[in-house]
């Protein structure tokens, strides 16, 4: 099991930053991924940003102006600059192991609220 937990949400105007962190704690034997992913009201949840093994991957509407990192295997890490209101939604802390299987584990949200 994999204990997910999110901090650094909040209220922006658009134009600012924030920076989530996600620490991981448990068995974490066959990291495979650690990333993000958002959902706004009424839309599905979506990739914001994932690392696996040392290559990064970046939604579209996210590049260049967000940026994920990793402490080992014991946290990530999400700096969003130049925030625009579309960004406003509760953003999830996601890990997969692939230790006898593949798991998801996802950390319990955070709302990002960016203000026009």
């Amino acid at each position: 099991q994999v204990y997910l937990v999110e901090s650094g949400g909040g209220l922006v105007q658009a134009g600012g930053s924030l920076r989530l962190s996600c620490e991981v704690s448990g068995n974490t034997i066959g990291l495979y991924t650690m990333g993000w992913y958002r959902q706004a009201p009424g839309e599905q949840r979506e990739l914001v940003a994932r690392i696996k093994q040392s290559n990064t991957e970046y939604a579209d509407s996210v590049k260049g102006r967000f940026t994920i990192s990793r402490d080992n295997d014991k946290a990530v890490f999400l700096q969003m600059n130049s925030l625009k209101p579309e960004d406003t939604a509760v953003y999830y802390c996601n890990v997969q192991t692939i230790h006898r299987g593949l798991y998801d584990y996802w950390g319990q949200g955070i709302q990002v609220t960016v203000s026009s």
